[in-house]
């Protein structure tokens, strides 16, 4: 019985973001469990080496070159899943950006707007599409990732920050605009050791995390698969408009 919970045959997924770091851990694992995946990232190649990986699980695997701050970009992504599918049960908005800095003062309308449109504006506009596709269906679940930036931005994230709170608003609004046929759930990650966090000064992190989270460490990338197969599944069928921290917990 615990297994059927989790079990996604039959189903279609869209994951943005979906060719690497926590992304690639979701379509891994919704294929794992039965489900065909739309993978919609900013390369081409690196979507299409994913889908290689998913295909040999014996699932079918659509390959996307996706820019996730374009609102026509959306309507075609949705369109060419719809296309292919016929369906999508679940849509992950797991595409983001959180460019660098050297002082508040210092960030250019250019950089505001490219944040906002790829944390924010995209993931609005296709999960409307989608959702009211869903809607109009059999339903389907919608998750949002999101981030600890949303409760607590540091001096170097302030826009990505902003734009993740209004991700966390939004996964409350369409819970109550899409519902009842379709859930809308956020997961809020924390630190997690992707291939981001080869760029970090790694002795530093681990210094700070050991003083700054309950786990004292990053999280890995597999430890998102949990949270996302239990929003994707009926393991959650009364669950939405809820926001989900993994973060290793404060100290």
């Amino acid at each position: 019985m615990s297994a059927a919970l989790f079990d996604l045959t039959g189903k279609v997924a869209i994951v943005t973001g979906g060719s690497r770091g926590l992304g690639r851990e979701m379509v891994l694992a919704f294929a794992e469990h039965g489900a065909d995946v739309v993978i919609a990232s900013r390369k081409i190649e690196n979507c299409e080496s994913v889908a290689e990986e998913v295909r040999a699980m014996g699932r079918r695997a659509v390959a996307v070159a996706y820019h996730a701050a374009s609102w026509q970009a959306a309507d075609e992504l949705a369109a060419l899943a719809f296309s292919e599918f016929g369906h999508v049960d679940i849509l992950v908005n797991n595409a983001g950006m959180s460019p660098l800095y050297p002082s508040v003062d210092a960030i250019t309308e250019d950089l505001y707007d490219k944040v906002m449109g790829v944390n924010l504006k995209g993931p609005f506009r296709l999960s409307a599409v989608v959702g009211t596709a869903m809607a109009n269906g059999d339903g389907g679940s919608i998750i949002f990732v999101s981030s600890i930036a949303s409760h607590r931005p540091s001096p170097n994230e302030l826009v990505y920050g902003a734009a993740k709170a209004g991700v966390n608003n939004l996964t409350i609004g369409l819970a109550r605009t899409l519902g009842p046929k379709v859930r809308v759930n956020c997961i809020v990650p924390g630190p997690f050791l992707t291939d981001i966090s080869k760029a970090w000064d790694l002795d530093a992190f681990s210094r700070s995390a050991a003083a700054g989270f309950s786990l004292q460490r990053g999280g890995e990338p597999n430890e998102v698969v949990g949270a996302a197969l239990y929003f994707a599944s009926a393991a959650s069928s009364y669950t939405t408009g809820a926001l989900l921290n993994i973060d290793g917990g404060p100290r």
